[in-house]
């Protein structure tokens, strides 16, 4: 069974972390309940960076997340003050 993974990473200064990760904890929830195809949603704090990886049951599925009104309305929206740079956004399909 195929499945697709949404990396989404962003550069987030130390001090907005906290604020990022609270908008990761409010929205994780309505993703997995209401978003088509959606499977799990982790975030990794790392040193460098603040990585989120979405699963999918399809590649297709992660797609559309992107083009919804929850990830670019909303998400997207909220987390924009808290970025230094434009994310970076990768969809990986595993066997």
């Amino acid at each position: 069974m195929k499945q697709a993974i949404l990396e989404i990473t962003m550069k987030v200064a130390d001090a907005d972390r906290p604020k990022a990760g609270a908008i990761y904890a409010k929205y994780k929830p309505p993703f997995l309940a209401s978003v088509p195809g959606a499977k799990s949603k982790d975030l990794l704090l790392r040193e460098e960076d603040v990585q989120v990886l979405h699963g999918f049951d399809s590649q297709a599925s992660a797609e559309s997340y992107l083009e919804s009104k929850l990830f670019a309305k909303d998400v997207v929206a909220e987390l924009t003050p808290y970025l230094m740079a434009p994310p970076e956004i990768r969809i990986y399909e595993r066997q």
